[in-house]
């Protein structure tokens, strides 16, 4: 959101212009180019403005990637039939985030980020504890139990939903058959043959 935008902005939707200017600026520069008063312009709000809702950068980087995968697992969980299977529920999954986040390139290429820096450890945590991640809740369903290999959930991810994260973070164009076979080869990777 642009500096002169911001100025009439209510507490809550200050933290929120701060947690999305941290994931355009992370996504354009990385997060060299994010310093909070990089960021709080980038909102629009002053620096202390920034430091009030987030006592570091660290603690704005786990809230916006908690948001920013709560926000993603509340865009595609919504549409799946309940009577799918666990093969079919996860490529419509995997289908749906890829579109998503397709639709969404900075946040993408936030998680990307996130995921290739020091900070991936501790977002991982925060986002598995975050109670009211949709993807989280899915992974959890009886339909998926006894489904999947018993992997460390980090290579769960890194084989399942981390190749619809980086192709969409690298805004790669794919047909719908070539989709398909890679929502089947992740699923290949990390579940168990029925």
């Amino acid at each position: 959101m642009p500096a002169r935008a911001a100025t009439a902005q209510a507490p809550a939707d200050k933290a929120a212009a701060v947690r999305a200017a941290l994931r355009t600026l992370v996504a354009r520069d990385g997060f060299r180019g994010a310093s909070m008063s990089a960021i709080a312009r980038e909102a629009g709000v002053a620096t202390g403005t920034a430091y009030t809702h987030y006592a570091s950068k660290d603690a704005l980087v786990l809230a916006a990637y908690v948001e920013t995968k709560s926000e993603l697992g509340r865009a595609v969980t919504p549409g799946l039939a309940p009577d799918l299977g666990a093969e079919e529920r996860f490529r419509a999954l995997w289908l749906a985030c890829y579109q998503h986040l397709r639709a969404h390139p900075d946040h993408a290429r936030f998680l990307l980020q996130v995921e290739h820096s020091p900070y991936r450890g501790a977002a991982h945590r925060a986002a598995l504890a975050d109670a009211d991640d949709p993807l989280v809740a899915e992974v959890a369903q009886p339909v998926f139990s006894g489904r999947l290999l018993p992997l460390p959930v980090d290579v769960l991810y890194e084989l399942s939903l981390s190749p619809a994260v980086r192709l969409a973070a690298g805004g790669v164009e794919l047909t719908s058959a070539q989709l398909d076979d890679i929502a089947a080869a992740c699923w290949r990777a990390v579940g168990q043959p029925s």
